[in-house]
């Protein structure tokens, strides 16, 4: 990868110990060399994940005695889980509201060792051909609108908007469709709108002359959690160390990725198909520096009003290092 970017000040000492491990007793607590030194961290080649390569890029993880292979994970979250309770895999990327989603059925006992990403200014939006009659949330009733996953953040960051407008779930009939193939799709008319993310909102609007109804992340969807980094419990009891490891060196990585978005911009192109060009004009969201239980609440409270998860799911036990 080769990328040698400049380190952003003087990084405190908050961000560097974003660390800790909530399992493990006394012995968990106690500074140590990894118990082990590589890990296996699935990933998706978007931009939430740029502090990770950052972090490899720089040397942070080297610097606390772990080598961090990132692989690709096939089938998103739901098969990344499926890889962490296998041993396959010792840290994910895990999108919120599966992991969520996962804990309510029971499917493990899963914990997050780091905050990822959450949503900023216009990065999840729906989007219609220039064209189009729609024009406002209100005009969506009676439309088909595509999402890459009902059960996932955009089914709720569209029924949300439908609710926020006074429309009810059924007013609109969503349809699945690959992000790569969204901006096709609105364009032969197959779907009226759709739901989209960076880096596709840029292509759509860039190529295909699409435009924007309204960005699904405003008003009290602002700075929503998107996405932080899962392990099992058992994994944080049995390498304690490791974790806390990877804790520190993500810590500075993405006290950095929030300080100079340009570092991000830099490094997406090495492990995404993103072209420096469009890597330059996406909107990007933000890095957290800490594990916040509060805000990561939003997510399983708003599931449950909206009738994605049927039980409350309680954040703060599911955190696995230092929260506010």
């Amino acid at each position: 990868m080769g990328h040698a970017g400049r380190i952003i000040g003087i990084v405190t000492a908050a961000a560097l110990t974003l660390a800790g491990c909530g399992g493990g007793g006394s012995e968990g607590r106690r500074a140590g060399a990894p118990e082990q030194a590589e890990l296996r961290v699935g990933v998706l080649p978007v931009h939430d994940v740029a502090p990770l390569y950052i972090a490899i890029e720089k040397g942070y993880f080297k610097a606390e005695g772990l080598t961090v292979t990132p692989e690709v994970m096939a089938h998103g979250t739901a098969g990344g889980l499926t890889e962490l309770a296998g041993g396959g895999l010792d840290v994910i990327l895990g999108n919120y509201m599966t992991v969520f989603t996962a804990a309510e059925k029971g499917a493990g006992d899963y914990v997050f060792i780091a905050d990822c990403y959450q949503a900023g200014a216009n990065g999840f939006n729906i989007v219609v051909k220039g064209d189009s009659p729609i024009d406002t949330p209100a005009d969506l009733k009676g439309t088909t609108v595509a999402l890459n996953a009902v059960d996932n953040i955009g089914g709720l960051a569209l029924v949300h908007t439908l609710t926020d407008h006074g429309l009810p779930r059924e007013a609109v009939e969503f349809v699945e469709v690959p992000f790569p193939e969204m901006a096709a799709a609105i364009a032969a008319g197959r779907v009226d709108a759709a739901w989209m993310t960076e880096p596709y909102l840029t292509y759509a609007q860039r190529q295909d002359g699409a435009r924007t109804v309204l960005d699904t992340m405003a008003g009290d969807m602002k700075d929503f959690p998107v996405a932080g980094w899962t392990t099992t419990r058992a994994f944080t009891q049995d390498s304690p160390n490791a974790v806390a490891a990877f804790q520190r060196a993500l810590g500075r990585a993405q006290a950095e990725a929030a300080a100079d978005r340009e570092e991000v911009r830099k490094v997406i192109p090495m492990y995404t198909r993103i072209d420096a060009r469009t890597a330059a004009e996406i909107s990007l969201g933000t890095y957290p520096t800490s594990m916040d239980a509060t805000r990561l609440q939003r997510v399983p409270d708003l599931m449950l009003r909206l009738g994605f998860l049927r039980t409350k799911v309680d954040v703060a036990p599911m955190i696995a290092g230092p929260a506010r």
